[in-house]
């Protein structure tokens, strides 16, 4: 996360306002809830952890073994059987 300086950001009146509440202290301002991205979109990770999912769940469906498949992918027999009975 990069500095800014309130001064080369914000409206004077802005400014002025926030500095009766805060002043001289770093204040984080997050972004607008329907911007923000969810855990692991931006590098990936999610969309690898559903084909993977997927990946087992059709595996399994193919007569493989949960004890198997948690072998294969270096998986606890509970986490492959929250995967393949999962509803989604």
């Amino acid at each position: 996360m990069k500095y800014k300086n309130a001064n080369d950001v914000l409206p004077k009146g802005l400014l002025l306002e926030i500095q009766k509440h805060i002043h001289g202290e770093i204040l984080y301002i997050p972004r607008p809830s329907a911007s923000r991205k969810k855990w692991g979109e931006e590098s990936g990770y999610r969309l690898f952890l559903i084909e993977r999912n997927n990946e087992i769940k059709l595996k399994f469906k193919e007569a493989g073994s949960i004890q198997q498949l948690a072998v294969q992918y270096s998986l606890s027999y509970d986490t492959i059987r929250k995967i393949v009975y999962s509803k989604d």
